[in-house]
């Protein structure tokens, strides 16, 4: 059992950067891909980007790519998304992932909000 727990979330001008950060529980983290998800409103939840165990292969939705970097700290159990040159699109709830496939993770986070303004 993995627990997460996001922040970082916020306004931010469009064109700025925030990073979230994900702090896991658990001995075992090293042991899961993890990833983030997002959810604008009235639209379903997509993937944003995944990391593998070691931090050695990373995946992005097309979106984000050459925006966004996600990276891990084993050592912490942290996860990071930097996200640079926001748009309003990027506007949604953030969800960090762990366990399962990168697609379909197994455990959730609660979410952090990111708004971005034009």
């Amino acid at each position: 059992q993995v627990q997460l727990a996001e922040s970082g979330g916020g306004l931010v001008q469009a064109g700025g950067s925030l990073r979230l950060t994900c702090a896991a529980s658990g001995r075992t983290f090293n042991r899961y891909t993890t990833g983030w998800f997002r959810q604008a409103p009235g639209k379903e939840r997509e993937f944003v980007a995944a990391i593998s165990r070691s931090g050695s292969t990373t995946d992005y939705a097309t979106s984000v790519t050459g925006r966004f970097t996600i990276s891990r700290n084993n050592a912490k159990n942290t996860v990071y998304l930097q996200m640079g040159s926001l748009k309003p699109e990027d506007t949604a709830v953030y969800y960090c992932t762990a366990g399962g496939a990168a697609m379909n993770p197994d455990y959730w986070g609660q979410g952090t909000q990111v708004t971005v303004s034009s």
